[in-house]
């Protein structure tokens, strides 16, 4: 119900401001997403690097001027399937991101938020990723520039002493090696600067063994290992598969895959408080749940970022995806 209850509100809003663009101004808008469809499509798709970058450069160039333009918060893009675009909950801002890939170890990704403007120029602000750069990934708390860079796919607006929290769950594709999902935690500042991070947001105070309290969440795992990261309602808690190495060794995070057991954090007094352990059944072998085929679309169901790559109609074969839990079991 509740799920049901939040895509009526998604719909609503989408409903609203359709109605809040004239059809010449629609026209206007679309225009511009034609312009950028071509692009978004060859930074994920491009032959080579050159090519997928120079795409890149071509699409952030229309992005800035179609954003800039009045109203522009209230088109959707949705036909920029490559493109991550997200409304916060409360519709005060939106998130675009993406990434672009230049080899097996490069891979690096983009985004703007756009704040919404009732009236005069609309804002946004450039991401700027500096995970390469950044020693303490986990521990750092950094405006725009100092972003650690992720495709978004949910955002969990929270709210603490008055002041609104917004949780990004994030993907990257890291390198060859690893794949990383990322729980981030967004505020603004008095002057609507954005800050990345939170002191202290994730705590583990409450494990049998506890740890130091982080900024932002890690979950790194073997490539293509499928480990998820998502946001039950129902629940109200994020949760995760718990990892272990396949091969005994701990300290080689390439070896991590997902075990059949699941963790979680909970919001409680500002901080996301670490569930050990969220069921009380553990899956067998052949059980863990795979993925289905990617599309921007159905992220929210999914919980899994990964940028798709189109492909011709005939060669797709989406795979159903098995249930994340059961109830009742022990």
């Amino acid at each position: 119900m509740k799920k049901l209850f939040t895509l009526f509100c998604l719909l609503s809003v989408f409903a609203v401001n359709a109605q809040r663009l004239t059809p010449a101004e629609l026209k206007q808008f679309k225009l511009k997403q034609d312009s950028l469809k071509k692009f978004s499509y060859e930074i994920v798709n491009g032959k080579d690097a050159a090519v997928r970058f120079r795409s890149d450069s071509n699409f952030t160039r229309i992005l800035v001027r179609a954003l800039i333009m009045d109203k522009s918060f209230y088109f959707s893009f949705d036909s920029l399937t490559t493109i991550s675009k997200l409304y916060s909950p409360d519709s005060s801002f939106r998130i675009f991101t993406w990434q672009v890939v230049k080899d097996d170890n490069y891979c690096r990704q983009r985004g703007f938020i756009q704040l919404r403007n009732q009236t005069g120029k609309q804002k946004f602000i450039p991401l700027r990723d500096v995970s390469e750069f950044t020693e303490d990934r986990t521990d750092t708390i950094a405006d725009n520039l100092g972003w650690i860079g992720a495709v978004y796919y949910k955002i969990i607006q929270k709210e603490n002493k008055g002041k609104k929290y917004y949780t990004l769950l994030g993907y990257d594709e890291n390198n060859i090696k690893t794949t990383r999902k990322w729980i981030d935690v967004l505020s603004f500042d008095e002057q609507n600067q954005p800050l990345f991070g939170q002191q202290s947001a994730f705590s583990f105070a409450e494990d049998t063994i506890p740890k130091p309290a982080v900024a932002r969440f890690l979950l790194e795992y073997k490539k293509d290992g499928r480990a998820r990261v998502q946001y039950d309602e129902e629940m109200d808690m994020i949760i995760y598969d718990h990892l272990i190495s396949e091969t005994n060794e701990p300290n080689k995070v390439y070896t991590y895959i997902p075990d059949g057991d699941y963790e979680g954090f909970q919001w409680k007094n500002g901080q996301w408080q670490h569930i050990e352990k969220v069921f009380n059944f553990k899956l067998k072998d052949g059980e863990a749940p795979v993925p289905e085929a990617i599309d921007f679309k159905e992220r929210e169901k999914i919980g899994d970022g990964v940028i798709p790559v189109e492909q011709p109609e005939q060669q797709k074969k989406p795979t159903p995806k098995p249930p994340m839990k059961k109830k009742g079991g022990s």
